[in-house]
Formats: C-alpha cells, structure tokens, sequence
C-alpha cells in the first residue's frame, strides 16, 4: 500500500528538485486561479456587459414610443417552412397613427393565425419608423449573466491549457536531468564504460 505525504515538495527533503518546487508553487497559483480568478474575471466581464447594455437599453427607452396598431389584413394560418427545414418569421401589415397625427403603415412580426383588426403592440422611433423594442431588463441580466459565464469557462480554460503547458516542459526539463544524472551514474552501476 502507497502513502501519500502531503506538502513534501515545501519540505527540505534531498530528494526534492527545484522542479519540485517549481510544481507546487505552479499547481497553488492554478489553483487560485481556477477557484478565484477565473471567477472574478466572469464577474467582472459580466458587470461590464450589464452596465453597457443596460445604458444601451434606457437610451433606446428614452427615443421609442409604445404604439396600439391595427393589423391591415389577416396574417397565414401556418408559417411556411425553408428549404433547409427551419421556419420563417410572419410579417404582416399594420396600420397606426403617429404622434403627429398622421396615419402610417409598416410591416411588424406577428404570431401565425391573426385575424384582421386585431390590435398589435408596436414600437416607433422619432420619425415614426417601426423598430424593435429596447431589450428588457432581464433580457439584458440573462446576456450579462451568459457573456460572464463564458468569460469564466474562457478563463479556466485558458489557465488549464496553460497549466499543461508549464507541467510538460517541467516534466521534460526532469526526464532530460535524469537522463543526464544516469549519464554520470550508469557507468558505476553496471561496470560498463562510457
């Protein structure tokens, strides 16, 4: 049965390598990395893209205005498929009058089946274009939440990827001392001359 003694790598041992050493100190900072920093930058990121988007989105708020529209004429039943099996977007007509008075006309996306005169929720800009709605609060935490957990695994992963970088040059920087060390100790173990 094996034991395993933790730590040894700190202790003064003389069968401990710099490279030892080197390890232990490289796996504690990947590990902090790992369970801190990686963490932290997904926080980080996350609140950026929150505070952005959320500035983006009350800007959009402030030069929109809610609008009741009419549909024009019935929308289709069924949504017809694409060639590649996926499914379009109905677009029918719509007709409202802008703030000025006016009335006006445009194309909104609306749910299969609707019948003529039903009343739609549209958005218009200063110029009474349709546009689409500001993103909602939680809309904008989902994507803050989504672009700091890919943050986080983008951090982790490139700490590991690093990890396994640094452990194959230390082990290949032992194998090659090792192989020196043999160099010089063969010859007194197996009686055979260099």
């Amino acid at each position: 049965m094996r034991t395993r003694v933790r730590g040894w790598r700190w202790r003064r041992n003389p069968l401990r390598r710099r490279s030892d050493v080197v390890e232990a100190w490289w796996a504690l900072a990947v590990g902090v990395l790992l369970l801190v920093g990686a963490p932290l930058a997904g926080a980080g990121v996350a609140r950026w893209a929150y505070d952005g988007a959320q500035a983006h989105a009350v800007a959009r708020r402030a030069t929109q205005h809610h609008v009741r529209a009419v549909l024009a004429e019935d929308a289709p039943a069924a949504v017809p498929a694409t060639p590649g099996g996926g499914r379009r977007p109905l677009s029918a007509p719509v007709r409202w009058t802008g703030s000025d008075g006016t009335a006006r006309t445009g194309l909104v996306r609306v749910p299969a089946g609707l019948r003529r005169g039903t009343r739609i929720d549209v958005w218009t800009d200063a110029r009474g274009t349709i546009v689409r709605p500001a993103p909602s609060p939680s809309a904008v935490l989902q994507q803050a939440l989504a672009i700091g957990a890919f943050t986080a695994a983008g951090a982790a992963f490139a700490v590991s990827v690093a990890h396994l970088c640094v452990r194959r040059a230390l082990v290949r920087r032992r194998l090659a001392r090792w192989e020196h060390d043999w160099a010089r100790t063969e010859p007194d173990w197996t009686r055979r001359t260099a």
